[in-house]
């Protein structure tokens, strides 16, 4: 048992300190984490642990937390997946902000902060793939690319707000794909 908080500890702990930009962009190391390092979850599982957790209030990274430290330690869990999760966060935060200021108009800092954005996107890009390839398995390409469509309307157009959205896909997965 201390050894899977450990390991949750360490894991989270180098998604979050890794996930430079917030809860989405440590998603992708997350999944290297949970899924393809330790196999806690396979990636179904992760794709619907992951839209649950988008349907929800607050950051997505302690829910993902949370629930995963829960399944592999219990309470015990959750407090090493989170603490690992948050406190590496608070003390940067406060640590950089105050360099950041200093330094802001210096073009070494401009530059690191514009140039690490293409690196997460490829990482979104590779998340979003796997879960692509694991639904369009699940569900089919005609009712992937439908459930899309709609969903790009929904949020783009109309201005939905993805948790409805979200709910709107557990509640047709629930009615129609269970059939």
């Amino acid at each position: 048992m201390i050894m899977d908080w450990w390991h949750l500890l360490v894991s989270f702990f180098l998604s979050n300190v890794f996930g430079y930009g917030g809860g989405p962009s440590s998603i992708p190391l997350m999944f290297q984490e949970i899924v393809t390092n330790h196999n806690w979850m396979n990636s179904s599982e992760f794709s619907n642990m992951l839209a649950l957790g988008n349907a929800l209030p607050g950051p997505i990274a302690t829910k993902i937390a949370a629930y995963v430290g829960y399944e592999i330690g219990g309470w015990g869990g959750v407090l090493a997946a989170v603490v690992a999760t948050v406190v590496p966060s608070i003390i940067a935060l406060i640590i950089l902000l105050n360099i950041l200021q200093r330094y802001k108009q210096a073009p070494a800092i401009k530059g690191m902060t514009l140039l690490v954005q293409p690196v997460i996107a490829i990482m979104m890009v590779l998340v979003t793939w796997s879960s692509l390839v694991e639904s369009t398995k699940a569900i089919g390409y005609v009712q992937f690319f439908g459930i899309a469509a709609v969903a790009f309307y929904l949020i783009q157009i109309r201005k939905v707000h993805p948790a409805f959205v979200i709910l709107a896909g557990f509640v047709y997965g629930g009615i129609f794909l269970s059939m």
